[in-house]
């Protein structure tokens, strides 16, 4: 979906419409919601229950998911901000995609949290088999537990981030 028409002028018309701006906005802070849900989530159940990790793995676990393992240990503490980064960046951009799909789905009848459940199987699909293809140093997608444990993680991002849009949209975008 593109909001660009190719004319400066109408681009920034088309930014500048409420609608457009109430949306991001939006999709933004169902973003950044579902981006600390996650990580409470990874928090409670990869580093307290599982023992995968220790608790300062989480920020740098996506430059290792990205760039390897090897690159995340010779990056030092930098893995940790590049990682938080790429975290970051990719659930402002699901959370504004969503807000985009949102309003179909709510003019449909749909309810925020039953699209929330596949999106988020969708989103761990398309990172996970993105990942597997610019990295061969990453967890064993075929592995029963992998597959869960992820979109498991993944629900605990993508139904903050639908409960958040319903509500932000619900009163501003027809």
């Amino acid at each position: 979906m593109s909001v660009r028409s190719g004319s400066p002028v109408n681009d920034a018309r088309i930014a500048a419409r409420p609608d457009v701006a109430i949306t991001v906005r939006a999709g933004l802070i169902g973003g950044f919601v579902g981006g600390v849900s996650i990580w409470i989530y990874e928090a409670i159940v990869w580093v307290g229950l599982q023992r995968l990790m220790p608790l300062g793995g989480i920020p740098r676990n996506a430059t290792g998911l990205a760039f390897g393992k090897a690159a995340q240990e010779s990056l030092g503490a930098l893995a940790y901000v590049l990682g938080t980064g790429i975290h970051f960046f990719f659930c402002f951009v699901w959370g504004v995609l969503f807000a985009f799909l949102w309003p179909y789905f709510r003019r449909r009848g749909y309810e925020a949290t039953l699209v929330a459940l596949f999106f988020a199987v969708i989103l761990w699909i398309v990172m996970h088999s993105a990942i597997a293809l610019v990295t061969s140093d990453h967890p064993n997608y075929l592995d029963p537990n992998v597959v869960i444990g992820g979109f498991m993680s993944h629900l605990f991002y993508a139904v903050p981030v639908a409960l958040v849009v319903k509500r932000l949209m619900s009163e501003t975008v027809g």
